[in-house]
C-alpha cells in the first residue's frame, strides 16, 4: 500500500499516510530548514486537509511567521517553539499525561512535550520547578502523581528527579534531559548519562531537549487510561 502522495522536489516526501498507519501524524522538525522550505511543506498540507494535527517543532520566530502565512488558522506557541495545525487540539482520550521540571530554566522543553501530548489526543498538564533541591515541593504534589497515567520529567543539571519520581508511582516516567546547567553538565550530556543510569525501574529515556520524542511516547502509554 502506497501512502505517499508525490514529494516536493529537493525538498520533502511528506508522509500524509502516517496517522492511519500509526494513529499519529507527521511532524515537521524546523530547525535547519529554510524559510522557502517550510513554505512549500505548510502549502503541501493545507492541500491535504488537516484532520488531525500537525506540529511543527523547533520553530524560530521567522519561521513561525512563514508557516502562519500559509495557514493562518494555525497557533503558535512560542514558549515552546511549536505551532499547531489546526490551533484546537483533539478532544481528549486516554489517560493524563503530567509532565514535571525540575527547574523554572526546564519550562520551553517541557511545554514541548505537554503540548506535543495535548495535540496527540491526550488530557495533558503541567508542574513546574519541583526539582529534588527542595524535595518538599515535589512531595506536596504526591496526589497530581497519583492521578496520571504517564509522567514526563524534564531535567537540566544533575539529572536526578525522573528516579525519584519513578520510586513514588505505579506509571512510566518518560525522562526527558534538558541542556540546562553549568559545565559540567556538558549540554544536557550529565542528566542524560543520569537518567539512563536511574536506579529505579519504568523509566525510559528520550535526547537531550527531545520534548516532542517525550510528549509522543507519554501519550502513547497513556492512549488507555489504567483500569481501561
Amino acid at each position: 500500500m502506497t501512502s505517499q502522495r508525490p514529494g516536493i522536489d529537493g525538498v520533502a516526501n511528506l508522509d500524509t499516510g502516517r496517522y492511519r498507519r500509526r494513529g499519529y501524524p507527521e511532524a515537521v522538525y524546523c530547525e535547519g530548514k529554510s524559510i522557502e522550505q517550510l513554505t512549500a511543506i505548510a502549502t503541501q498540507l493545507r492541500e491535504t486537509g488537516g484532520a488531525c494535527s500537525t506540529l511543527f517543532t523547533r520553530a524560530r520566530a521567522e519561521q513561525a511567521t512563514a508557516v502562519l502565512a500559509v495557514l493562518p488558522d494555525a497557533v503558535h506557541h512560542p514558549d515552546a517553539r511549536l505551532l499547531a495545525w489546526p490551533a484546537d487540539p483533539p478532544p481528549p482520550t486516554g489517560g493524563l499525561v503530567l509532565t514535571l521540571t525540575a527547574g523554572t530554566s526546564d519550562l520551553p522543553v517541557a511545554r514541548e512535550a505537554q503540548l506535543s501530548a495535548r495535540y496527540l489526543g491526550r488530557r495533558s498538564e503541567l508542574v513546574a520547578d519541583v526539582g529534588v533541591a527542595g524535595l518538599h515541593r515535589l512531595l506536596a504534589r504526591m496526589e497530581d502523581l497519583r492521578d496520571a497515567d504517564a509522567i514526563i520529567v524534564a531535567a537540566g543539571m544533575d539529572g536526578a528527579l525522573p528516579s525519584v519520581v519513578a520510586g513514588l508511582v505505579e506509571v512510566p516516567v518518560v525522562a526527558l534531559p534538558t541542556s540546562v546547567g553549568y559545565g559540567a553538565a556538558f549540554g544536557g550530556i550529565a542528566p542524560l548519562l543520569t537518567m539512563l543510569n536511574a536506579c529505579a525501574p519504568g523509566v525510559a529515556v528520550v535526547n537531550i531537549d527531545n520534548g516532542y520524542g517525550a510528549g509522543h511516547l507519554a501519550a502513547q502509554i497513556a492512549a488507555a487510561p489504567r483500569g481501561g
